[in-house]
């Protein structure tokens, strides 16, 4: 199947750090139990139940970061435009630009560049790590 994907020679991107997928419209950033935990404990939270009463809101049966009034992720520093949890970043973080809605096809791509200066640039990622990044979240 994956021989039949339009992205089958692969896709660049490396990121600039611009911050624009962590800003701008308000949005959801998905984040699951074991996600939390490991956000808790970056921000040496003494308990998963604090750091959610924090950091998370609930959307029907789901969990989302909270955002700044703005849109901005909760965790944007905005004066170092820089991710203050990196190293904890939730897998739909870590798996940008290879989701669903930006692979869907070459336009929806073109749109992605658009938006993201380091989509269409820099390391050539193989269609199988595309692919693995893509099946780590559905957006």
């Amino acid at each position: 199947m994956d021989d039949q994907r339009w992205y089958r020679d692969g896709l660049r991107f490396q990121c600039t750090q611009c911050g624009n997928c962590c800003t701008g419209a308000p949005g959801y950033v998905w984040v699951n139990k074991q996600e939390i935990q490991q956000l808790a404990a970056q921000m040496g939270m003494a308990s998963q139940q604090e750091f959610e009463d924090q950091y998370v809101r609930r959307i029907g049966i789901r969990k989302s970061l909270r955002e700044f009034p703005n849109g901005d992720c909760v965790f944007f520093d905005t004066e170092s435009r820089r991710c203050s949890v990196y190293q904890a970043r939730p897998r739909q973080c870590r798996s940008w630009p290879f989701w669903d809605s930006n692979l869907r096809d070459p336009a929806a791509w073109e749109d992605t560049c658009r938006i993201c200066p380091g989509s269409g640039r820099g390391k050539l990622y193989s269609i199988e790590t595309i692919e693995t990044q893509r099946q780590m979240i559905r957006v």
